[in-house]
C-alpha cells in the first residue's frame, strides 16, 4: 500500500504521471478539489473503490465511491473527494481498493485555485 502523491493542475495544465496500483490498495490526501484519474490497459473491466470514512448524517448510511474502469483503453477521471467525508480519522488519508491491479495505473490530481 502506497500513499500516492497529489499533482497540481493549473491553468497551464499538468503532465501527470501515473503510479501502478498496489494489490493491497493505496491511499491519498483527499480534498474538495481532488480527483482520481485511472487507466486500465488490462483485458477486463476493473473497479476502483474509495472508502467513505464519515457518514454525512447521523443514523444514515453511505455507499462507497465505486467506479468501473472499462477494459483495454479505459480511462476515467472521477471525484472530488472532500476530506470531511473521505479522510480516515487515524491518518487523514482516503483509502482506495481495486478489484484487480494488472495493467491498472492511477494519478491523484488537485485543481489549483486561481
Amino acid at each position: 500500500m502506497a500513499t500516492l502523491t497529489t499533482q497540481e493542475v493549473t491553468r497551464l495544465g499538468v503532465a501527470q504521471t501515473y503510479a501502478a496500483c498496489a494489490g493491497g490498495g493505496d491511499k491519498f490526501t483527499p480534498g474538495a478539489n481532488t480527483f482520481l484519474q485511472v487507466k486500465n490497459a488490462s483485458g477486463g473491466a476493473l473497479t476502483v473503490t474509495v472508502a467513505v470514512a464519515k457518514v454525512p448524517l447521523p443514523d444514515a448510511t453511505s455507499a462507497v465511491a465505486a467506479v468501473s474502469i472499462p477494459a483495454t483503453t479505459g480511462d476515467k477521471m472521477f471525484g472530488p473527494f472532500p476530506a470531511e467525508f473521505f479522510a480516515a480519522a487515524a491518518d487523514g488519508l482516503a483509502a482506495i481498493t481495486y478489484s484487480g491491479v494488472t495493467s491498472l495505473t492511477i494519478a491523484v490530481l488537485r485543481l489549483a485555485q486561481p
